[in-house]
């Protein structure tokens, strides 16, 4: 089965700062801000929606087929794609972009401040539909170039191709009617809760009107799980015991990552579910979205505990 995974790459850029933001910035001059943080040290991770959802289905043992763009700064990345067997084949370079982007800086009472540079996300992947087989491909469209949020979709349902609609982040820049059109016909919709809230919010619909366009809606809830439901029937997933939680950022792509697992092997909704939660409990346990790893033996493991768990 092909894998198509759709979406962002980007550096993660991650500074601490030894101090308080509160102490340099003066509430009564907001409106003439002008302020510079010394910081302990700059961190690059690899992230992106796109490189975490194939960065866990490598290691669940299948082949996904990144399409994303990048820019002029991509060796590293590709190296490192590379090194764990991820190919690079359809990703876009873009030549005057630089890589997408986030510089967070983060100082000692955990407040946090970000900009984000979508750089090379600014362009179309372009992927070529007419070189996928319909009855063998998936594709999964999750936050990225928002051209291709949109088309992609489309020509899914144009050639009889099943996809997974992961709207994420990417929210606050759609309308109803566009949310809509990408949602109608969609193997399942896979939201947060508070996306969840946002999508019924903007198109008018609530959840049982979202399954009469959607297959299956999977609602990720974080530490409390997730919740698959379809017209007929809701299912509770338990979430998985991590040995530790060190960052949970990622986690919901690494969970992706299981869920489409599960279904190219052709298990059912709530096992390829648990498979996602399972493979979401190993990525809390490490710091950066693709700095953990785990053997097939290691996920049969805590699969296994977690089935016999009543």
């Amino acid at each position: 089965m092909n894998i198509i995974v759709s979406g962002s790459l980007a550096y993660d850029r991650i500074m601490d700062f030894p101090g308080h933001f509160s102490d340099h910035i003066l509430p009564y001059k907001i409106h003439t801000l002008n302020v510079c943080f010394q910081v302990n040290g700059l961190k690059e991770k690899y992230g992106g929606t796109a490189g975490n959802i194939a960065y866990a289905l490598k290691l669940m043992g299948e082949k996904p087929v990144i399409s994303a763009t990048i820019g002029l700064d991509y060796q590293r990345y590709f190296d490192w794609l590379t090194k764990n067997g991820i190919s690079t084949e359809s990703i876009k370079i873009i030549d005057e972009e630089f890589t997408a982007g986030a510089y967070i800086t983060t100082d000692q009472d955990n407040n946090q401040i970000t900009a984000f540079n979508p750089g090379a996300m600014r362009h179309s992947s372009a992927l070529d539909f007419d070189k996928l087989s319909p009855k063998e491909t998936i594709v999964i469209v999750s936050p990225g170039n928002l051209d291709d949020m949109m088309n992609y979709p489309q020509a899914c349902k144009a050639k009889g191709i099943e996809y997974i609609f992961d709207p994420g982040q990417s929210l606050p820049l759609w309308d109803g009617k566009e949310l809509v059109r990408a949602i109608e016909g969609c193997k399942i919709l896979i939201v947060n809760d508070y996306e969840l809230n946002l999508i019924i919010k903007k198109t008018g619909l609530d959840k049982k009107a979202l399954l009469g366009l959607a297959g299956t809606l999977i609602t990720t809830l974080g530490e409390s799980g997730s919740q698959v439901c379809t017209l007929d029937s809701e299912m509770d997933i338990s979430p998985v015991k991590a040995r530790k939680v060190e960052d949970p950022t990622g986690a919901g792509d690494c969970y992706r990552g299981g869920l489409i697992c599960g279904l190219v092997q052709g298990k059912n909704m709530e096992q390829s579910a648990r498979m996602g939660s399972t493979c979401a409990s190993f990525a809390v346990e490490c710091y950066g979205t693709q700095e953990y790893c785990f053997t097939p033996k290691e996920f049969r493991e805590r699969l296994n505990i977690t089935d016999r768990t009543p």
